[in-house]
């Protein structure tokens, strides 16, 4: 079975965000680094070249396959920074009315920039995500 293409790092979260080339989403990375280890109280860790990851679970799916992978994290990309709830966002739909500026995919939030969004309610979005996977899954905060 092949392993998952996302692995943890050695990189240092702090370095990795001092990197981010456009100043609005470096600034909003230095903020979800410390909202995130706030939030979760776990050391951030990098999980391939551009996630910055907080916590992890063990997941194993009825086909078989089984990983690890972060409970929350943030992707500063190019085009917009990326939110990652795990597992997903199924109850969330008050909060994500609240939240302001932003789109979805299925464990991913993508904002523009933080000053589109209202931070104490994405603050609740991610405890509320990290709580989920706390209660479904095995998980570690390291």
């Amino acid at each position: 079975m092949a392993e998952n293409k996302t692995q943890l790092t050695d990189v240092s979260p702090a370095d990795f965000v001092e990197t981010v080339q456009h100043p609005t989403r470096r600034a909003d990375a230095k903020t979800l680094l410390e909202l995130m280890t706030r939030v979760t109280g776990c050391k951030p860790r990098m999980w391939g070249p551009s996630i910055v990851g907080f916590g992890q679970y063990h997941y194993k799916y009825e086909t078989g396959r089984e990983g690890d992978s972060l409970m929350t994290g943030f992707s500063p990309r190019k085009a917009r920074m990326v939110v990652y709830v795990m597992p997903g966002y199924d109850d969330m739909s008050e909060q994500l009315a609240k939240l302001g500026k932003h789109k979805l995919g299925k464990s991913c939030l993508y904002i523009n920039k933080l000053a589109d969004v209202d931070l104490e309610v994405l603050e609740q979005i991610v405890a509320d995500g990290v709580a989920s996977v706390r209660r479904q899954y095995q998980t570690s905060d390291n």
